[in-house]
């Protein structure tokens, strides 16, 4: 009791601290308060990433503090901001409310769905089927990579960290876990349905075609944090040989786990909200079996702490980009890992002229590099409380970075630089590929077929 006293003490006293923080800084009455180019709302988010990774005990509370701060701040210096608007919709806009939603829903559905796999009794199996020495890591991440690919990375990061807690028994390297994240990003770049990134940009109006090409820097990248990070685990804790008991399989569960599954795929599919199939089966799946609902108990605090950076990063007024080009591409990586890349990716689709594939793969590949970065990071640490420590996350993740950037510049090498036209306006393009085409392809076309 003393101690949540405490800490409600000590969130309240930061928020404030933050939230007069602009006031002593800038007095005048002209507009937003600024330091220099840079609006206090970007400072008071810069803050809140800071102190997330300083004080990783205590995230949730951090982030709790951080969102108070903004909303306050908004409250005072931004009187054009309408949060019934903003968060419920209305004026063509939709409201973040879907995505949160969502979020949330997905978060705790997926929780309860790892602990029906594990309950399956495969996690027990599987070590007779993967390779005894550092390749059974390198085989379990690239199964993680697959499942992503038509699965939510947050279901794949979960179901791969759980079976990684049975074959390793419960030593899993923080090297390696960061590799779980980057598997489930990865397998999610180039697939409409295996990113919530790739997945806005298919309801927006862009072609699954258009971010395929994704996959080529997914691959390269998976060789760099694959190998690092199955060394890493097998001098760590070498994978069980051979199942300790012999264990058979409920095939109940793993009905409930399929059940699950297409559950979010299909109401991702037709209804843009897999949070409601997974939940539907999860209801369902009470007739036939218990249901580990104690699992919710155990993951609302890392459930609330990104809900709230997610609602943080909303409020950030990012207006406008750097022109599209593959260097923008390639920082916004860095960016997305530090700051939700779900309105950095809807940002870019209203500006338009990015090739999607290299895009895809830097928004949701990035997230990969920092815990917090990626809704995955968040689940798994869930599971695995010492990923929340993020410079010991960057320190033996480190191969991460490095995957990315190499992914990156393969995919430049082999697919190159094509950027597709908004593909909302009527500038010239490839109707198959979207790609924009020069002044002078676009005559021959009108001169031949006109």
């Amino acid at each position: 009791m003393k101690n949540n006293l405490q800490k409600f003490i000590l969130t309240g006293l930061v928020s404030v601290l933050m939230t007069i923080f602009p006031v002593l800084l800038n007095a005048q009455n002209s507009g937003v308060p600024m330091i220099g180019p840079i609006r206090l709302e970007f400072i008071l988010f810069a803050l809140t990433l800071v102190g997330v990774a300083v004080f990783h005990r205590h995230t949730m509370y951090v982030a709790l503090a951080g969102l108070f701060a903004v909303i306050v701040f908004k409250l005072i210096f931004d009187p054009g901001m309408h949060f019934g608007e903003h968060f419920l919709g209305g004026g063509g806009h939709e409201g973040e409310w879907r995505i949160l939603l969502n979020l949330m829903g997905l978060l705790f559905g997926f929780g309860i769905l790892a602990k029906h796999f594990e309950e399956s009794n495969i996690p027990d199996i599987l070590p007779k089927f993967l390779p005894d020495d550092w390749k059974g890591g390198l085989v379990l991440l690239f199964l993680i990579m697959i499942l992503s690919s038509f699965l939510d990375n947050i279901a794949a990061a979960m179901i791969g960290g759980t079976i990684a807690m049975v074959v390793y028994k419960g030593k899993v390297h923080l090297g390696f876990l960061a590799a779980i994240v980057a598997a489930s990003n990865a397998g999610g770049a180039g697939s409409v349905v295996g990113d919530t990134t790739t997945t806005l940009m298919w309801i927006d109006g862009v072609s699954p075609l258009w971010v395929f090409p994704a996959f080529i820097a997914s691959l390269a990248a998976f060789l760099v944090f694959g190998i690092f990070g199955a060394i890493q685990q097998d001098k760590y804790q070498r994978i069980l040989k051979d199942p300790e008991k012999k264990a058979t399989v409920d095939k109940v569960k793993i009905f409930i786990v399929a059940l699950i599954l297409a559950g979010a795929i299909l109401t991702n599919y037709f209804l843009d909200f897999p949070a409601l199939g997974v939940w539907i089966a999860i209801l369902i799946g009470t007739l036939f079996s218990k249901t580990p609902w104690y699992e919710m108990k155990n993951s609302w605090k890392g459930t609330i702490f990104l809900m709230a950076l997610v609602t943080t990063a909303s409020l950030m007024p990012v207006e406008e980009l750097p022109p599209a080009s593959w260097q923008s591409a390639f920082i916004l990586g860095f960016v997305s890992a530090v700051f939700d890349n779900i309105p950095l990716t809807k940002l870019c689709l209203d500006q338009g002229g990015y090739d999607w594939g290299v895009l895809a793969y830097s928004v949701g590949f990035g997230g990969s590099m920092i815990w917090f970065g990626s809704s995955a990071g968040v689940a798994l640490s869930n599971m695995y409380p010492e990923a929340k420590n993020t410079v010991n996350y960057i320190k033996n993740g480190w191969h991460v970075i490095v995957a990315y950037v190499l992914g990156f510049f393969v995919m430049l090498g082999i697919h190159g630089w094509q950027p597709h036209a908004p593909h909302k306006s009527d500038e010239p393009q490839n109707k198959e590929t979207g790609y924009i085409l020069p002044k002078d392809e676009e005559t021959i076309k009108s001169l031949i077929f006109n």
